[in-house]
């Protein structure tokens, strides 16, 4: 195989090795590359802003949001589900979603939201205020497209791929 083809096929290789030697920093920096790509992708696609426009700051605020925060908080939740519903079954899957919508999500939201605020030079004042004008529609909009990807997730993507495993001791 050559071309484009053979080379996104070798960079997932890749992808695969660092993940299998060193699985914790890999998906803590997959976490904050996705963060950051879903950034540039909403200030390109969704708010046309331009390379002019783009606002590189907010970009690395998102990859160290996904790095520092997101991955290894969602990566400790689903070491938790893992040990409280081990198995992959259709029926367990759904169990992990509703547990991971039910009580994680709120909390996690209810940490995410503010973190960003701080993150973006509010005070204390100004980000409760915001958290509690905009919490409950991040919440119901979380709840039309997480549900959903979340099943899938439990259900088709295999365990190391979701749930980045502590360092070992070197």
């Amino acid at each position: 195989m050559t071309g484009p083809i053979s080379g996104i096929m070798a960079l997932w290789r890749a992808y695969q090795r660092a993940l299998t030697i060193h699985p914790w920093k890999v998906q803590v920096l997959t976490a904050g590359s996705l963060m950051g790509l879903g950034d540039i992708i909403s200030q390109q696609l969704v708010e046309k802003r331009g390379l002019r426009g783009h606002q590189t700051g907010r970009t690395l605020t998102m990859v160290s949001l996904g790095c520092g925060f997101v991955g290894p908080v969602v990566g400790g939740w689903y070491r938790v589900l893992d040990r409280l519903l081990p198995r992959t079954t259709k029926a367990d899957a759904l169990k992990k979603m509703l547990l991971d919508q039910g009580c994680f999500a709120p909390c996690f939201l209810g940490c995410f939201l503010p973190l960003v605020g701080a993150l973006n030079g509010l005070s204390a004042q100004d980000n409760w205020a915001k958290l509690r004008r905009d919490y409950p529609d991040a919440l119901v909009t979380n709840y039309y497209l997480w549900p959903a990807v979340q099943l899938a997730n439990f259900y088709l993507v295999p365990l190391h791929y979701r749930e980045p495993a502590p360092e070992p001791a070197h």
